[in-house]
């Protein structure tokens, strides 16, 4: 009798939590924001979270998941800018001609992301392709600053 108490009781205390979670305005907007970051739209996820926890800032799940967007944000900004820059770069070395103002521009955006590349945050819970994305183009700057640097 005491056993079927006990899961009684248990069972209760369980359903009682999930309901909790499911209509309670934070939780249920951490749990948005969690499916938006697994899904890649940190922005969105970052929005949800740091509104969830406005709300409640008790919510662990909104502030990790609130974090781990920062991260992530950080990572993709990063990428944006070095696409930009990259397109910028082709640009000016366009005609085939590289004279010393132009490898001047171009020094100045590799050490800004080489620089920016320092500044990130290693981390274990951002998406591994937006870690190797962003690897790849500082590999690239990096380059392109040794080969500006050289003439």
């Amino acid at each position: 009798m005491k056993a079927k108490s006990f899961f009684l009781v248990a069972f209760l205390f369980i359903a009682a939590m999930v309901l909790y979670f499911s209509v309670h305005p934070s939780y249920e907007k951490s749990l948005e924001a969690k499916f938006y970051y697994e899904t890649g739209d940190y922005k969105q996820a970052y929005t949800l979270a740091k509104e969830a926890f406005e709300l409640d800032s008790y919510n662990k799940m909104a502030a990790t998941v609130m974090t781990q967007s920062q991260y992530a944000l950080r990572y993709v900004n990063y990428i944006e800018d070095a696409k930009r820059y990259i397109k910028e770069i082709e640009k000016l070395v366009q005609d085939g001609s590289i004279d010393d103002a132009k490898r001047a521009k171009i020094r100045t955006m590799a050490d800004i992301m080489v620089e920016a590349y320092s500044k990130l945050a290693p981390s274990v819970v951002v998406d591994k392709e937006l870690i190797k994305e962003a690897k790849e183009y500082h590999d690239k700057f990096e380059k392109l600053l040794q080969k500006a640097r050289r003439r």
